[in-house]
């Protein structure tokens, strides 16, 4: 999933749209997937007291090569790991482990152009079973839909991000149902603006009736004045 404001090749840009060695104008949009699968073992293993088996990942949304455009991609596990840094430099971007908790994954994403700057997720890793996550065949899945936002790519990375190979469908399916997620999120949105709105009017409602209750004892105050005048 992308979006280009512009469609054009670098041969076919003009200068202005190629100042300072970037393609001015131009957005793109990588729509990736984070997430972690964990199966449990079914008890603290002797060896290393760990319960579950787990993998962690990074993956497009849709079906295309990463590798044009990456160049790696760095897996920061707990440090309690005797090797915490984990350096992926070809897909499929992931690694497996084994532990008994819960710890956030930084996952930091390196281009083909040194000039464009990493980009950074952060991903929990989910061992539990809870309302985020979906369990499948004793498999429990945490995915979250992310993006990786290009303004002005380098003219380096244009060409590689506009002509990312399609892959096989199948390698890029997702264990959760995002078309599901994002219905419940707009609705969600709705209800809240909804809410919003009603406060909004009972409090305008109320600012009312205190504004008028004012008026009538400003006016009370002025008669009584009059009075005693």
């Amino acid at each position: 999933h992308y979006f280009i404001q512009s469609n054009l090749s670098i041969e076919r840009m003009s200068s202005e749209q190629l100042q300072g060695g970037r393609v001015r104008g131009i957005t793109i949009v990588k729509a990736v997937v984070t997430g972690n699968t964990s199966t449990y073992l079914g008890g603290k293993r002797e060896t290393d007291g760990h319960t579950h088996s787990w993998t962690v990942y990074l993956k497009p949304f849709k079906s295309e090569d990463m590798s044009v455009y990456v160049k790696k991609v760095h897996f920061k596990l707990h440090d309690s790991y005797s090797q915490p840094m984990r350096i992926i430099s070809k897909p499929p971007y992931r690694v497996s482990e084994s532990g008994w908790g819960e710890f956030e994954i930084m996952i930091k994403v390196f281009f083909q152009d040194p000039s464009e700057k990493p980009v950074t997720f952060y991903h929990l890793l989910k061992l539990f079973h809870n309302d985020s996550v979906v369990v499948k065949d004793k498999t429990l899945i945490s995915e979250h839909y992310d993006e990786i936002i290009f303004t002005e790519p380098t003219s380096i990375m244009y060409p590689l991000l506009v002509n990312a190979r399609p892959l096989d469908p199948n390698l890029s399916q997702h264990h959760m149902n995002f078309d599901e997620v994002e219905r419940k999120t707009f609705t969600s949105i709705i209800e809240a603006r909804r809410k919003i709105k009603t406060e909004i009017s009972d409090l305008s409602a109320r600012l009312k009736n205190q504004r008028e209750v004012y008026q009538s004892l400003k006016c009370e105050v002025k008669e009584m004045e009059n009075k005693k005048g």
